[in-house]
């Protein structure tokens, strides 16, 4: 497979891992209108910072949360002042090293992939990335 096709497959499964994560969440805490949620609710001290939920744990960290399903696979975001899901290269990469078979990529496959999933993808502000809503 070539390699900016592999890259292009890594954020359109990570885009796919971070809506699967959206509904688990939804239905273990109904009072999530959005995913961003979770870090007001940590702050609130409504959930925990850290902890478990269906098959995956999270950790809130200052403006996102890092999510890890059971098999491993990580998936990082963060959340704009509007709630909407941001994430840079770093966390596309992340990602990808962290699904059971890892995939290595480069900032730049990344760059290229990201691109051609315009408008599928926003660039919010330099190298940084929403779903088009």
């Amino acid at each position: 497979m070539e390699r900016v096709e592999a890259a292009r497959d890594l954020v359109l499964g990570y885009v796919r891992a971070l809506n699967a994560i959206d509904e688990v969440m939804r239905v273990a805490i109904p009072s999530l209108e959005r995913l961003a949620d979770v870090v007001a609710l940590a702050r609130w001290r409504r959930i925990s910072r850290s902890g478990h939920i269906g098959t995956y744990s999270y950790k809130v960290h200052g403006a996102g949360c890092r999510f890890m399903s059971d098999n491993g696979t990580e998936v990082d975001v963060d959340f704009a002042v509007d709630g909407s899901k941001v994430f840079d290269l770093w966390r596309l990469r992340r990602y990808g090293l962290s699904l059971p078979e890892p995939l290595d990529v480069t900032d730049e496959e990344i760059r290229s992939a990201v691109r051609s999933l315009q408008p599928l993808l926003t660039e919010v502000r330099p190298e940084w990335f929403s779903v088009a809503t």
